[in-house]
């Protein structure tokens, strides 16, 4: 499947975002985004400098001619901080795309969905092309859409855990309920979560510790985007149902007596 992702008037033909933060060396981020065919890459804003223009500032790493920035509201905790935030990324980075977080709970680091819901209204409202980290719930996803969202991006478990995609049928349901696209975000541990997550239907897959933490980044980079495109390929092809009892490969009817 070649079809690009659009979202909002954002084009892009990979379906894989990457993270840039946690990587060994800012070297091996670079080869990772390569590796991984991505066209796309997140950062931080409360986490960088963006007045720091030096050679030592790692955004001077990444080549805005191969990769579109987005700009996240991570560590964000109010609606009102992660508007404030998402301001400050669009006037540094020249964006109107946003990456909005707005975290509920300090230690699972789950999102606070009335205040995202909040936020994205507003920052919608501002001409942002907002892409909100939610949780896996539909009703919230419903919202995010109602409100303007340009696509809702909930999460396969929490942010950094490695545990894959927990509740499937969640997401699933989700793909069927709202009209834009979904990006399924956090909690990616390996290739295997990228491909069922794309299997699933979803338009994309959002992650960074998965490869940035690996034991050999660039390795699970390229394994990651060879996932996303098997899981969109098997997505377009159908699965075969699912029985509780075996099926001869070789049907008995025209068989030679």
């Amino acid at each position: 499947m070649t079809d690009a992702l659009r979202i909002g008037n954002v084009e892009l033909k990979s379906r894989l975002i990457l993270g840039t933060g946690k990587y060994p060396s800012p070297e091996i981020m670079v080869k990772c985004h390569e590796a991984s065919g991505t066209d796309m890459v997140t950062v931080a804003v409360r986490r960088v400098d963006l007045a720091d223009t030096s050679k030592a500032s790692f955004l001077n790493w990444i080549d805005r001619a191969k990769y579109r920035i987005l700009p996240n509201t991570a560590a964000c905790f109010t609606a009102d901080d992660a508007v404030r935030t998402a301001h400050l990324g669009r006037e540094a980075l020249g964006t109107e795309l946003v990456k909005l977080e707005v975290i509920g709970d300090e230690k699972t680091l789950a999102p606070d969905v009335t205040a995202l819901v909040e936020a994205t209204r507003r920052l919608v409202r501002d001409g942002f092309v907002v892409m909100p980290y939610t949780n896996d719930d539909v009703v919230t996803a419903l919202k995010l859409a109602d409100a303007g969202a340009a696509c809702v991006m909930p999460l396969g478990a929490p942010i950094g855990s490695g545990l894959g995609l927990l509740n499937p049928t969640a997401i699933r349901i989700i793909l069927a309920r709202v009209k834009v696209p979904v990006i399924v975000d956090a909690g990616v541990g390996t290739a295997s979560d990228v491909a069922l997550a794309m299997e699933l239907g979803a338009d994309g897959v959002l992650l960074n510790t998965a490869v940035a933490g690996a034991r050999d980044p660039v390795a699970m980079a390229t394994a990651m985007r060879h996932a996303c495109a098997a899981g969109r390929l098997a997505c377009a092809a159908g699965r075969i149902a699912r029985k509780e009892y075996a099926t001869p490969s070789s049907p008995n009817e025209g068989r030679i007596q």
